[in-house]
């Protein structure tokens, strides 16, 4: 039928991909689209469209936590320097590392031509912290002192040896890119408190050191509107949040009204989940025009606050800076914050640049725990600290007293965790003498993941999509247990 309505000549118009789509239903439609369509769990929830809440609703069961924040070290930071201290390594300074510690583990290409493995001690002093002496270099006096609010995990340990994998395989549970990132799966999972809000946001501290790619926060084969919104540190905090320049406020809601009505007509005719995508996106940027600017507007913040964050605090793109937006979004009921710090590559002069590193994340690491407190926010709200795996005892390239480089190491390393339902003043795990094999209680990346999913009330196991035939899942087909040994 011929008519003069310009959006139903449009939804006239056809992909490829929506012809096959519909010409499914000749070649045994019914479990064909069954395949093709995206479902949680064992039954397919289907959503109503834009939807605030997610497929699994209120979870699986009770959750401890409500949000996360994860302030991820991209680079690797040395676990020998910061928190798993190894006093009998002194001894060794200089000592080849024993063959039966190394057991013949995979080296990379940048230490295997080495003609030797002299190990490198720590030039860090360590201290005991609070009631529970847990141990902390000088690098983190800070993070130190709040040591009986945090859990340290000694004995994590991942497959991948290089950065691009190692830190996709820890943000996506693969290390093949395409997946569905971990704030994506939550997101996906549980929804928005806060619809005018993104319920996933990642905040990029200036550049340094390794590359990272939008993958890290992307929806994969979910829905697109899962994806982490990256808030900029320059310009508007979201691209295109403000209007085109000529355009009043009043006219971009009613070309966004006529937007939607034709989206709606399409996704009314084809069932595209990117279609529901789009209009969600459309929605939220113009509530985001209202609830962001008041969001990044520190100047109401207290100075006592300012000053407990460090001087950099003012300064958007920092650490510093990242961790106050933190707090002020989980306040605000964002669900999944993720901070990314770059520049823990240390393969060389390795004392001079952590002590850097260090000196940026420390104070703002701690402030960011104290004022959660302070609000009553860490209760519900889960802290996770580290990076994609560790870095070797012996030293890359030339060893001094004073300066010696680490190559990747992806046997063990320290992550803590605080907050959200998690004991503090807690030590899980051992690794050797050497900080080279876990000795004790080892934890996959899986493992890590399953307890963060299990403290937002979400069963991994039980938390899968349908995708390419088979039932996919953030941690996997390996077996990844939660660990329980540190929760309340």
């Amino acid at each position: 039928m011929n008519t003069n309505n310009p959006i139903d000549n449009w939804i006239k118009l056809e992909t490829r991909r929506q012809f096959f789509r519909r010409g499914a239903a000749g070649l045994g439609g019914a479990a064909l689209s069954s395949m093709l369509m995206n479902q949680a769990g064992a039954e397919e929830k289907k959503q109503p469209q834009n939807s605030d809440n997610g497929v699994l609703a209120k979870g699986h069961f009770k959750a401890k936590a409500k949000k996360v924040i994860y302030l991820f070290m991209a680079g690797a930071p040395s676990q020998l320097d910061t928190f798993d201290y190894k006093p009998e390594m002194q001894k060794f300074f200089n000592k080849d590392l024993p063959e039966s510690v190394r057991k013949g583990q995979r080296l990379t290409t940048m230490t295997a031509a080495q003609a030797r493995f002299p190990i490198a001690p720590s030039k860090f002093k360590f201290k005991q912290h609070g009631e529970c002496g847990r141990w902390a270099s000088d690098l983190f006096p800070k993070v130190g002192s709040m040591a009986d609010d945090l859990s340290f995990v000694h004995s994590m340990w991942t497959e991948a040896i290089n950065h691009d994998p190692a830190i996709t395989y820890i943000q996506t549970g693969n290390q093949i890119p395409g997946r569905p990132s971990l704030g994506s799966w939550v997101s996906y999972g549980l929804g928005t408190m806060n619809r005018n809000l993104p319920e996933f946001v990642v905040l990029n501290c200036a550049p340094r050191g390794q590359a990272l790619y939008n993958r890290l926060w992307g929806s994969g084969f979910l829905p697109s509107k899962h994806s982490g919104v990256a808030f900029r540190s320059q310009g508007d905090p979201v691209l295109y949040l403000s209007n085109p320049g000529g355009m009043p406020h009043k006219t971009r809601r009613v070309m966004l009204d006529a937007l939607q009505k034709a989206n709606q007509r399409i996704y009314e005719k084809y069932s595209d989940p990117e279609t529901d995508a789009r209009i969600a996106q459309y929605e939220m940027a113009f509530r985001m025009q209202t609830s962001v600017p008041d969001l990044v507007d520190i100047s109401k913040e207290p100075e006592s606050v300012k000053k407990m964050y460090g001087e950099d605090v003012t300064k958007p793109g920092t650490f510093a800076y990242n961790c106050l937006m933190a707090r002020r979004m989980v306040e605000k009921d964002v669900r999944f914050v993720q901070i990314f710090h770059r520049g823990w590559d240390n393969h060389n002069n390795l004392p001079k640049n952590i002590k850097r590193q260090a000196s940026e994340v420390d104070q703002p690491a701690w402030a960011l725990i104290q004022d959660l407190k302070q609000r009553g926010l860490l209760e519900d709200t889960l802290v996770v600290w580290g990076g994609e795996f560790g870095r070797t005892i012996y030293s890359q390239g030339t060893l001094t007293k004073e300066n010696y480089g680490r190559d990747h190491h992806p046997r063990c390393f320290t992550m803590w965790m605080a907050g959200g339902g998690v004991k503090g003043g807690v030590a899980h795990g051992e690794t050797d003498e050497f900080g080279y094999n876990v000795v004790k209680d080892p934890v996959h990346i899986r493992d890590l993941n399953a307890t963060i999913l299990h403290q937002l009330g979400i069963d991994h196991e039980r938390f899968t999509v349908k995708y390419q035939g088979l039932d996919q899942r953030l941690t996997g087909v390996e077996h990844a247990r939660v660990i329980k040994d540190i929760l309340s």
